[in-house]
């Protein structure tokens, strides 16, 4: 046979760019710009994707975990091919579910593993460019999205410092490794169509227009990218329209740069891996001692360029606004490499509040390369509504990880129940050396007021609490409401005034009423059994629109009696879906089904403090099927009764949910609830369209958006305290959740095996194993397949025997000791390889693969 091969042997890859995502598909809007990258400029691009996307949906068939981890990673492998992408590193975290909190997947994935993974990863593939997603909390952002971005950003700091992850440098024997640029996705500017796409965008930020041919295809960059994302099968990408043909009616991919240590604004590749006028990997940074000023401070301005060469009379010049003044020498002498060169500015700003982008030039001889940063000038006292603690969070991020200007990405916004009220926090928040004390204003929008228009604060103060209402009920909630833009006035008694705009938003609101005698469960509305108002479940959030009421609409009625919520959901559906076994009932959006999502104290940041049911009204097997997803503990549903009635003209799903299902007692006077309809019109598990009834565009995974319902006479807790309603703040505390962290780790994909020897880089962000392991010698004979490793350290080896076509055939999993263990197991099909990846005691990772021969 070949000469074992194994991970050790191979030089390691050397990366141009590298794309940091939490799921397969995440780079599939920027495959045309990774495409251009590699065949305009040679770059060679990877793709970090952290889970294997298993805890996704499936479209293509019943597999969901591990096994759907291993089907998308090769969806993954095969899209990013057509870019010429060669290399995806998976980091092994667990795909949970769709949740919209940071936070939460920081919980479930583990900051400190998680980052380490990724600097080794960065330190091991050296790219210039790091390109990554939003990660802000704007709604809608999948959490997994938020934090894998910023890690990115976090690690764009940690690979470059000897003192992050020293063991890596001691121990690994890695170096630290400074990534020259970091972009995020997306873009503040005008998005057009054809080749001036890419004109007129604010500073720093970029467009790659996809309306480019792409060489040997006979088509444009946007055509190659469409079908590398139809690869995506499991997700239902399969039938993705096709792009237009006429380059003229492409637009652009647009990326924002967050973070820079070289030269280069005229294009995102300059300086990084594309020489300006400057050699390349000349550095130029520029740090600021502070990020907002007040008018007429002063901001300190340091300059430092480095480079691996020598830059001659090398000078730095930084230009301000007019207005503005700037002190300090900018002459840096010779450049040569170990000795950078630093000039430090003192920059008085001028009256104009605003942000405000300072260019800087480095210059040696008659050679000139561009960087820039960003002041803020603030009025000395300034006023905001409280933020959303998920917007909050990531506020002190920002901050934090050295990116301030990232963190008024999400516009202020806060909810109240329509025809309701809720308390609003003013943070006051004191610029200037002086303390000061005045009064804030609150102008809100006609059909809104507020406890008084005015109110005092004192130097002590932080907050200043309003109480505003919702005094016309008639106001559309939801998307069809919007923003209800106001303002906040801050009028301090030594200074200017200073305004900011706010925004509240209404969610529909409900009366729940405790009904004389507990509904029977059986899918119709007996007589007298639902009182209380109706609630119209027909508002479209995302998808198609709705044909008319025949093709979708719903109404939804609620009761509650003793312990349980009763709910009977009515819908209008004129061609059903896809129907599934009851052993398939998961996943809700493939197909007809209805949610009803329920916060039980009204103030939960994410999904894993509440209860979502979901239901199938019918199943292959006949009756409806219930389940509990994306919640506090997702899965089956054993308390939960439902029945379900089938009509032509559509169906009605009725359930009764145990209170005491919930992950904590019920606030009575602020449960926070939706209900949600999945409407499909066809057979290949795909929904065209989503309504409900408190409806925001994007996956509803924000509580603080959901519906607010009161329990009518219904005691706090469910019990009474000498005939007094208990205050929530007396409830049981919240359980905690169940997150299921399942995910496929890379040792058992014989797919990142492969990847792994070739490349030589470790599996799933792992250190390389003081073990090594080879395969001497595979056998296959009949139905098993005799496999001979040489193993130099103790650990566990997955080996796998693959055919043809990267089938798996057989697995054997076994403990090893130093030696030539020999494994022998059964097949399923005729093998070709062997693909074995080793575990240590430490969790460090080898990797070895072989051929397998046939004996007669």
């Amino acid at each position: 046979m070949d000469d074992p091969v194994t991970a050790e042997q191979s030089g390691p890859v050397d990366l141009g760019a590298l794309f940091v995502g939490a799921h397969p598909d995440d780079e599939s809007g920027a495959l045309s710009t990774f495409g251009r990258w590699k065949a305009e400029h040679g770059v060679r691009t990877g793709v970090v994707t952290i889970t294997r996307g298993e805890g996704g949906g499936n479209a293509a068939g019943p597999e969901e975990g591990p096994d759907l981890g291993r089907i998308r990673e090769a969806e993954e492998r095969r899209a990013v091919a057509a870019a010429g992408i060669t290399e995806v590193f998976n980091l092994d975290k667990a795909d949970f579910y769709y949740s919209v909190s940071s936070p939460l997947t920081r919980q479930a994935w583990g900051q400190e593993d998680t980052l380490g993974r990724l600097v080794r990863l960065i330190r091991q593939t050296r790219p210039e460019v790091v390109v990554t997603m939003d990660p802000a909390p704007t709604p809608g952002n999948h959490g997994n999205h938020q934090y894998s971005a910023r890690l990115a950003v976090e690690a764009y700091r940690a690979a470059a410092d000897p003192g992050a992850y020293p063991k890596q440098l001691s121990e690994e024997g890695l170096r630290p490794w400074s990534v020259a640029k970091v972009f995020i996705t997306g873009t503040t500017g005008e998005r057009k169509l054809g080749p001036s796409c890419v004109d007129g965008l604010p500073a720093g930020q970029y467009g790659v227009w996809s309306g480019v041919p792409a060489p040997g295809t006979g088509t444009t960059w946007a055509q190659v990218e469409r079908k590398a994302q139809r690869e995506y099968i499991s997700q239902g990408w399969a039938g993705f329209p096709d792009v237009p043909t006429d380059p003229a009616k492409l637009g652009c991919d647009y990326f924002t740069e967050v973070a820079s240590r070289v030269p280069g604004t005229a294009s995102m590749l300059e300086g990084a891996v594309l020489q300006g006028a400057l050699p390349l990997r000349t550095g130029l940074s520029v740090e600021l001692d502070r990020f907002a000023v007040v008018p007429g401070a002063s901001v300190k301005v340091r300059v430092t360029a480095t480079t691996d060469r020598v830059l001659p009379d090398a000078k730095v010049a930084l230009k301000v606004p007019q207005g503005w003044t700037v002190t300090g020498r900018g002459e840096l002498g010779t450049v040569v490499a170990g000795r950078p060169g630093t000039a430090e500015f003192t920059v008085k700003v001028g009256a104009e509040v605003g942000r405000f982008r300072l260019p800087v030039e480095l210059s040696s001889v008659d050679k000139r390369g561009f960087g820039a940063t960003v002041v803020e000038v603030t009025e000395p006292v300034r006023a905001a509504q409280q933020a959303l603690p998920q917007v909050a969070e990531f506020q002190e991020w920002a901050r934090k990880a050295g990116t301030p200007a990232l963190a008024d990405m999400v516009p202020p916004v806060l909810t109240l129940p329509s025809g309701g009220a809720r308390d609003i926090d003013v943070q006051i928040v004191n610029h200037g050396g002086t303390a000061q004390s005045g009064t804030v204003d609150m102008a809100l929008p006609k059909g809104f007021t507020a406890d008084a228009p005015s109110k005092p604060f004192t130097a002590e103060s932080k907050t200043v609490r309003f109480t505003v209402r919702n005094t016309d009920p008639a106001l559309p909630t939801g998307m069809k409401g919007g923003d209800y833009a106001y303002t906040l006035t801050v009028r301090p008694q030594n200074g200017p005034t200073s305004t900011s705009k706010q925004a509240l938003e209404l969610v529909p609101a409900t009366t729940i009423e405790k009904a004389a005698a507990p509904p029977t469960v059986d899918g119709t509305a007996g007589p007298n059994e639902y009182s209380g108002p109706e609630l119209d479940v027909s508002a479209r959030w995302e998808g198609d629109n709705c044909e008319s009421k025949a093709d979708c609409s719903a109404t939804a009625r609620l009761n509650w009696h003793g312990d349980t919520l009763y709910a009977l959901v009515k819908v209008t559906d004129d061609k059903p879906g896809s129907t599934l076994p009851a052993s398939d009932c998961k996943r809700h959006w493939r197909t007809d089904s209805v949610e009803i999502t329920l916060d039980p104290r009204g103030r939960s940041e994410n999904t894993s403090d509440t209860f979502k049911l979901a239901v199938f009204p019918r199943t292959t097997e006949g009756p409806a099927c219930a389940f509990r997803d994306a919640d506090n503990h997702q899965g089956a549903a054993p308390s939960v009764k439902v029945a379900s009635k089938i009509e032509q003209s559509g169906y009605t799903v009725e359930v009764a949910i145990p209170l005491a299902a919930l992950p904590a007692a019920v606030d009575p006077a602020n449960l926070g609830l939706n209900v949600l309809v999945y409407d499909s019109d066809t057979q290949n598990k795909t929904g065209q369209t989503r309504i409900g009834w408190s409806t925001w565009g994007g996956v509803q995974g924000d509580p603080y958006r959901w519906g607010r319902a009161t329990l009518d006479r219904r005691p706090a807790c469910g019990v009474e305290h000498q005939h007094r309603l208990s205050p929530s703040s007396e409830c049981p505390p919240v359980t905690p959740p169940v997150l299921p962290l399942i995910a496929l780790s890379s040792v058992d994909s014989p797919q990142s095996i492969e990847q792994s020897v070739r490349i030589g880089v470790p599996l799933g962000g792992s250190a390389k194993s003081r073990s090594a392991v080879h395969v001497l010698r595979a056998t296959a004979k009949e139905s098993t397949v005799d496999v001979r490793l040489a193993v130099t350290g103790p650990g566990k080896v997955h080996v796998f025997a693959v055919d043809a076509v990267g089938r798996v055939v057989g697995k054997q999993v076994q403990d090893v000791r130093p030696g030539a263990p020999r494994l022998r197991f059964e097949l399923s099909g005729t093998p070709v390889k062997v693909f074995v990846g080793l575990e240590d005691q430490r969790g460090a990772t080898a990797a070895a693969v072989g051929r397998i021969e046939s004996e007669p």
